[in-house]
């Protein structure tokens, strides 16, 4: 609605005529801490609610994603606060083991040195330096977006406290027989010459090439096809599949290895697909963890034929080549001895690169330490389908179980030195050695520390408790333990969700690590498209919160945020999120100048007119509609419910439709002064744990009161007033339908016209002022000619348009058009009552000109309408 741009009475409003986010967020968030809004209390009788924030890595700056989730935690926490909860929501960061060193070693690079240079311990007091200096940037940035977090509880993954929960619980699984060591097949990256976890390898499609090789003479030749030509030089068998007939007299027999002097074995493995290919597979069990499952069943032997370089270490004419290198130089002297049969060129595939550094990785067999899940993950999988720990949305759960169900053992150490140390200790006589926090270290000649470190995922995966002061039984720790919702995700819930629900059962006596996983979806560009780099789309948030305020970026992920679904974002709708928060606080500023008040009860209901009671109705409906979407984790709408209530029946209808009620004066005034106020008072509570910066200048202004941070949240009073919405309902639909009417005939919106109102014996005829005043309707005259009349909701507008438009050429216009959407009609219809069409088109097609066919009759139906409206010719 456009707003009436006269003042009933002089300023008195403390705001000044602008917003502007930077002269107001900064120092409102600085306020919030030094006060101590965010310090959560164990002592308090307050029941609890606890999010520990899923910590970012420390090498990081706050990104959309980042950001995104951040926005929903804090309007939660927010929201909890104001309900009476002692809430809080725990900081902190990851130490972001291979992320955090590759940082460290491209530092020293620069200056010529590697970290061998150094040696461990230097090298480790260097990344500690890095650390203080550069590190957690984020955290200032967190700031920025108005993260209500307790910073006397901000935790690190290798501070004093959490290093002694990790020995803590490795000790606790050693001794339990939960941790071992052994060679298995892990994702090896060359470059940072460490074992990498699943989440740390991003698959991309290369364009390399697949070669068929022939292996065996005469009637024992076997046909395989492989991209990675060059790990051939350590297959130790053939696979085939058992009910085969091709190969089952195969089976058993040995087959020359090409290249080399050795003969391997065909064996019968039901892993095999005989309908993929040519139904045979090389099997390669120390460079890929399929073979080495199948080299495990039939006890073939583990060839390593690469070093930890992804350098060629067997004999021969390969030795020393790089593997991209040698896969050329095998497919060379393949071919010369004619067992090349096949190839393609390119060939694109997927291909695992290292997240850190992008280096292709390379499967590959290894001594490493590793976590028996079996029985952990068990527990995970229990602890959801006995519903004491609930996944939202629920669909998402079938994600959950295929993970935890079928769980293989997890690979924690990592060739670094930065990160947790493995508390294990050799002997000079073989002995091993576990040690826990309070243990002593052996000492004497011989003895030596593992040189491994933990996974990074090891130690955040203790997050929930570690950060409560685990393992020691702090007040912490029983006041804010078990953490109520997790928020993060659905891409990392099989990798940090399922270490946390392990390891917090586990430790914790079987006490779930939160009691809601909410999961969400990833933030991509307007467009829908994932947002990267090598795209050109990547945002920094911190540039739109420089150009539109913290508020905006807020609104706008939370109006995006649907349980679990991709969050699409684009600038035009931060500004659209700016424009909102500009016109709450002009409406407040309005409602300030005319008298909108807090103090003193509402009037009785029987002194307020119907507008007044309509809008106390439509807020207690919002109030629960609200409280419904929150407890359910649905923040796009609730945040869609805001805005249309704040904007459209706050701001454009009720200020509206009281502004005569305020140029009156009087009683009426007073009444709705004080509804207003209410009005804006919930309002701005509602909205505050999502937008906190505006929302809180305008309340203190407003109020007078402290904070809304520590404001109580608005409360359902069950107030309702049916006939009060039917009868603004009624007055909307008249003025909307005049509005549309005087638009199709070309009026300019403040152009006055005369009218005639018939309203009687309707409820409306109280509201003709507010109906001329909104429509820009004068009194009829003596000469009043009524050239059109709109019947709506049991009322009579009639227009007198003479002189305001030109008849003919409009009607001639609307002639043209008429004749247009008849001829639209005419042909979907033929074409919808054509069977031979119907039988042939696709549904999509067909659906189209349905479409289509209702958009004619529709026009048809508006144009002939605005012909009947017309004055005679």
């Amino acid at each position: 609605m456009t707003e009436n741009t006269q003042t009933p009475s002089a300023p008195n409003s403390e705001l000044p005529t602008q917003y502007a986010p930077a002269e107001v967020e900064g120092k409102l968030y600085e306020r919030w801490v030094e006060r101590g809004y965010f310090t959560a209390d164990p002592a308090s009788e307050k029941p609890a609610y606890t999010i520990v924030i899923p910590p970012p890595n420390v090498t990081g700056s706050l990104h959309l994603g980042h950001a995104f989730q951040h926005t929903l935690m804090d309007a939660l926490t927010r929201r909890k606060r104001m309900q009476g909860y002692e809430s809080l929501w725990l900081p902190g960061m990851d130490h972001a083991g291979i992320a955090t060193q590759n940082k460290v070693e491209q530092q020293l690079a620069e200056e010529g040195k590697s970290r061998h240079d150094l040696g461990r311990e230097e090298f480790v007091e260097r990344v500690w330096q890095w650390k203080e200096e550069y590190g957690g940037k984020i955290l200032g940035q967190m700031r920025r977006l108005g993260d209500g977090v307790d910073w006397s509880r901000e935790r690190f993954t290798m501070d004093e406290g959490l290093s002694k929960a990790v020995q803590t619980i490795f000790k606790k699984l050693f001794d339990d027989g939960l941790i071992y060591r052994a060679e298995r097949i892990i994702n090896w990256c060359p470059r940072c010459l460490t074992a990498i976890s699943d989440i740390e390898v991003e698959y991309q499609e290369d364009a390399g090439e697949l070669v068929s090789i022939k292996y065996g003479e005469g009637e024992d030749t076997l046909v395989v096809a492989t991209t990675r030509a060059e790990t051939m030089l350590g297959d130790t068998a053939i696979a085939v599949h058992p009910d085969d007939e091709r190969y089952k007299h195969l089976v058993g027999k040995l087959i020359k290895l090409p290249l080399t002097d050795r003969s391997i074995p065909v064996v019968a493995d039901t892993h095999v697909d005989p309908e993929f290919g040519t139904g045979c597979v090389k099997v390669t069990p120390a460079h890929d963890p399929n073979d080495f499952a199948i080299g495990q069943r039939h006890g073939l032997p583990n060839m390593t034929i690469m070093d930890e370089h992804g350098v060629i270490t067997v004999h021969g004419p390969f030795l020393g080549l790089d593997r991209f290198e040698a896969r050329s130089a095998v497919v060379g002297a393949l071919r010369e001895q004619g067992r090349i049969v096949a190839e393609k060129r390119p060939y694109l595939h997927s291909v695992g690169h290292c997240s850190r550094c992008s280096t292709t990785v390379e499967p590959r067999l290894s001594l490493q330490w590793w976590v028996k899940v079996e029985t952990l993950a068990k527990a995970a999988g229990d602890a959801v389908r006995d519903d004491r720990v609930t996944i939202h949305p629920k669909e998402m759960e079938k994600r959950y179980f295929d993970w935890v169900d079928n769980l293989n053992d997890w690979c924690i150490s990592r060739q670094l030195w930065w990160g947790h140390r493995i508390p294990v200790w050799y002997g000079p006589d073989g002995e091993v050695v576990c040690v826990g926090p309070d243990d002593a270290v052996p000492t004497g000649e011989g003895w030596t520390q593992d040189t491994d470190v933990l996974d990074t995922w090891f130690s955040s995966g203790l997050w929930p408790f570690s950060t409560l002061g685990w393992p020691e039984k702090t007040p912490d720790l029983e006041k804010f333990y078990s953490t109520d919702v997790l928020v993060t995700g659905h891409d990392i819930i099989f990798f940090w969700v399922a270490r946390m629900m392990m390891f917090g059962l586990y430790a914790m006596d079987g006490e779930v690590p939160f009691k809601t996983i909410a999961l969400t979806g990833l933030v991509r560009d307007e467009r829908g498209k994932k947002m990267s780099k090598s795209f050109g789309n990547v945002v920094d948030p911190l540039d739109w919160m420089d150009k539109y305020g913290s508020d905006a970026v807020r609104f706008t992920l939370a109006k995006g945020a649907n349980p679990g679904t991709d969050v699409p974002i684009g600038e035009d709708w931060v500004q659209a999120s700016r424009n909102f928060a500009n016109k709450i606080w002009n409406a407040t500023r309005f409602a300030l100048m005319n008298g909108a008040t807090v103090e003193g009860d509402l009037p009785p209901v029987e002194k307020m007119s119907a507008t007044d009671r309509w809008i106390l109705s439509r807020l207690n409906k919002t109030v629960a509609q609200v409280d419904a979407y929150y407890e359910d984790f649905q923040f796009s709408k609730l945040s869609e419910a805001l805005y249309h209530f704040a904007w459209d029946e706050v701001f454009d209808w009720y200020v509206e439709l009281s502004k005569t009620t305020f140029f009156a004066g009087g009683e009426g005034a007073e009444v709705s002064g004080r509804v207003l106020g209410e009005v804006l008072d919930t309002t701005l509570r509602l909205l505050h744990p999502v937008v906190p910066f505006v929302t809180e200048t305008l309340w203190t202004t407003l109020t007078g009161g402290e904070s809304l941070v520590v404001a109580d949240w608005p409360k359902d009073s069950g107030f309702r007033d049916e006939a009060a919405e039917t009868e603004i309902e009624n007055l909307q639909a008249v003025v909307t339908e005049v509005r549309r009417f005087r638009a199709d005939q070309g009026l300019q919106p403040g152009q006055k016209v005369p009218a005639r109102l018939d309203l009687a014996g309707t409820a409306l005829a109280a509201h003709e002022a507010a109906i001329r005043q909104l429509l820009r309707l004068q009194p009829e005259g003596e000469d009043f000619n009524a050239t059109a009349t709109l019947p709506v909701a049991g009322a009579t507008v009639a227009l007198d348009l003479s002189g305001t438009i030109d008849v003919a050429a409009e009607r001639k216009r609307l002639s043209k058009d008429l004749g247009a959407a008849e001829k639209e009609k005419q042909q979907a219809e033929a074409k919808l009552g054509n069977e031979a069409f119907l039988a042939k088109a696709p549904d999509n097609v067909v659906d189209k000109i349905k479409g289509r066919l209702a958009k004619a009759e529709a026009d048809i139906a508006r144009i002939q309408a605005q012909l009947d409206a017309l004055p005679a010719a």
